[in-house]
């Protein structure tokens, strides 16, 4: 397995993500500058919190350059929670902020009579061929923590329902993007991050 770059930007639960590179075997830095991201030959983006401050932090930390220009070279990237949501043009959370842009599409709030966060263990609908999901079944359960969401796509890999079905996983060439948290689901989640590491 080849070096993977977690991408600190000051906020999350990096440790967890981490710990879970460390239980799979993975070989990883932990980077906080263009440079971390220019040398990796993976990158994850971890994401907690909320949306425009994430994508003020990469811009303040003068990295969103980079980071595109490492996925237009086809480096894989992971992006988790927050880290799938950034990949998009726009969120509700933050609408003066632009997103990464790797995909076309807003992502919005759950509606104003739903349960928020969408907080515990839901199930994946997963669509074959899924290489982010392989060996985990057609109906793996995963633990998620949202308020905001991503609607189903063309580049789904995996939808999930509460309220409305919406993006769980995404998989486009060499980018990928979760909106639950592998670290805290447990085997299944070890899984997903080795599946990968091994890419």
């Amino acid at each position: 397995m080849s070096g993977i770059a977690v991408f600190d930007y000051g906020a999350g639960n990096l440790r967890s993500v981490l710990n879970t590179l460390e239980a799979v075997g993975a070989t990883f830095t932990l980077v906080d500058d263009a440079a971390g991201l220019e040398s990796a030959d993976k990158i994850i983006l971890p994401g907690v919190g909320h949306y425009g401050q994430l994508l003020r932090s990469l811009d303040a930390m003068r990295v969103r350059g980079a980071m595109m220009a490492r996925i237009s070279a086809g480096v894989p990237f992971l992006g988790i929670c927050l880290g799938l949501q950034a990949l998009f043009e726009e969120g509700e959370e933050a609408p003066d902020v632009k997103g990464l842009g790797v995909f076309p599409g807003k992502v919005v709030r759950f509606p104003e009579d739903a349960r928020v966060p969408h907080m515990g263990w839901n199930e994946l609908d997963v669509k074959a061929g899924s290489r982010l999901l392989r060996g985990l079944g057609e109906r793996p359960y995963v633990y998620f923590a949202h308020s905001y969401y991503v609607p189903v796509c063309d580049y789904a890999a995996a939808t999930c329902q509460y309220v409305e079905p919406f993006t769980a996983v995404l998989e486009q060439e060499n980018v990928f993007g979760v909106q639950f948290h592998p670290e805290k689901s447990g085997p299944l989640g070890l899984q997903i991050v080795k599946n990968f590491a091994e890419l």
